[in-house]
């Protein structure tokens, strides 16, 4: 199988990675504050938590809280910031794991103004600028597009944001491990990632951080083994771990982070937008392909087309059982986009890289789609 799909879950994954998710099953149960172990050394949690930091360019690494994912830690954002009665500006890149809590939780937010972005994914910072007004409370930013591959001006956005007093939330689900990120330096005041994409976790692992001084409360409560007796908290004096905590699910998270950072996010950012480069001069002299934006503007590792006279789902299908390659078809959860892009009906055809990915597995589907524009027999 040559497998495409990274964008939706990284596959395969470093070795050491397996190995680390392995021992940790293989290991005692540890668990963070609850253990008796009178080892010095962190625990896997703080070096996780170290680790992902200096991925992300945030010197206060204790500010990452783990979650199950981007999704649970965006519903935990919106309903932690204080957004009642406030606007909340979005872009129409968004995945659905921040469209659908700010659209459905009406409790937790006042209202929503969406900022287009051109066909290939791009917003304009000054689009953004215009969209703040006195009731804006905060600005979520998708950092790129699991659709275009579209990199936003996450720096331009955040000066913006700073002089207008705001709060800039990012979604670095698509990013994380495989773009170089300065939170710190961009001015990010929240951080929203998963494990399983380029991070190399497993599936059910991600987090979020919160910078210092943002007023923020957790939205569920429950056991976390520091203090046993306390029972409510006051205003700033919260938790946001609650629960048995995914020891073997971190112990390989970090492991992809250490990976990540042995290899340097610089390196890999490099191989990928080489691949990607001859995924995008190869599909663009297929007859029939349709390739949304180019490897000169869409730097990320994942990028969209439509092949004329046959539906995403078509080509998708032929791929995976003529060929053996695994893409993806449809909206890809990121529906406002499409609008954009105007293939709104039945979505694109997305094929998606990671570090792992080789060039023999790009000149497959390069090959395969030659073959189905010519019209031969599927292999």
């Amino acid at each position: 199988m040559i497998y495409l799909n990274q964008a939706a879950t990284t596959y395969p994954k470093p070795q050491c990675v397996l190995e680390a998710h392995t021992a940790s099953l293989y290991s005692g149960p540890v668990g963070q504050f609850r253990s008796s172990s009178t080892a010095k050394e962190p625990d896997i949690f703080e070096k996780c938590r170290c680790s992902l930091g200096t991925l992300f360019g945030i010197k206060e690494w204790k500010r990452i809280f783990f979650s199950s994912g981007a999704t649970d830690s965006a519903n935990a954002v919106i309903y932690g910031l204080p957004l009642s009665g406030k606007n909340v500006v979005i872009t129409q890149t968004e995945h659905n794991s921040i469209l659908r809590p700010l659209l459905n939780l009406r409790e937790q937010v006042g209202s929503v103004t969406i900022v287009p972005c051109d066909s290939d994914g791009k917003v304009e910072p000054a689009d953004i600028e215009a969209a703040i007004s006195e009731e804006t409370a905060a600005v979520f930013v998708n950092h790129c597009s699991n659709v275009t591959g579209m990199i936003q001006d996450i720096a331009g956005i955040g000066k913006i944001t700073k002089k207008k007093g705001v709060i800039l939330a990012v979604d670095v689900s698509q990013s994380a491990g495989c773009i170089p990120i300065e939170a710190d330096l961009w001015g990010i005041d929240v951080l929203i990632f998963t494990g399983h994409k380029s991070l190399f976790g497993a599936q059910g692992t991600g987090g979020y951080y919160i910078k210092e001084g943002v007023e923020f409360c957790p939205y569920k409560y429950g056991g976390t083994g520091r203090d046993s007796r306390q029972l409510t908290y006051e205003k700033g004096d919260y938790e946001f771990e609650p629960g048995t905590q995914n020891t073997p699910g971190i112990t390989a998270l970090n492991a992809g982070a250490e990976y990540i950072l042995r290899r340097g996010v610089e390196r890999i950012a490099e191989k990928e937008q080489n691949l990607m480069k001859m995924l995008y001069q190869g599909l663009e002299n297929i007859p029939g392909v349709r390739v949304y934006g180019n490897a000169m503007k869409n730097r990320g590792p994942v990028m969209s087309f439509t092949f004329s006279g046959f539906q995403p789902s078509d080509i998708a299908y032929i791929l995976q059982n003529g060929y053996h390659i695994t893409v993806r078809a449809g909206l890809h959860c990121a529906p406002l986009i499409h609008d954009a892009m105007g293939t709104g009906k039945y979505g694109t055809v997305r094929v998606s890289i990671s570090d792992m990915t080789q060039e023999k597995e790009i000149q497959s589907i390069l090959s395969a789609m030659t073959e189905i524009s010519a019209g031969g027999t599927i292999a």
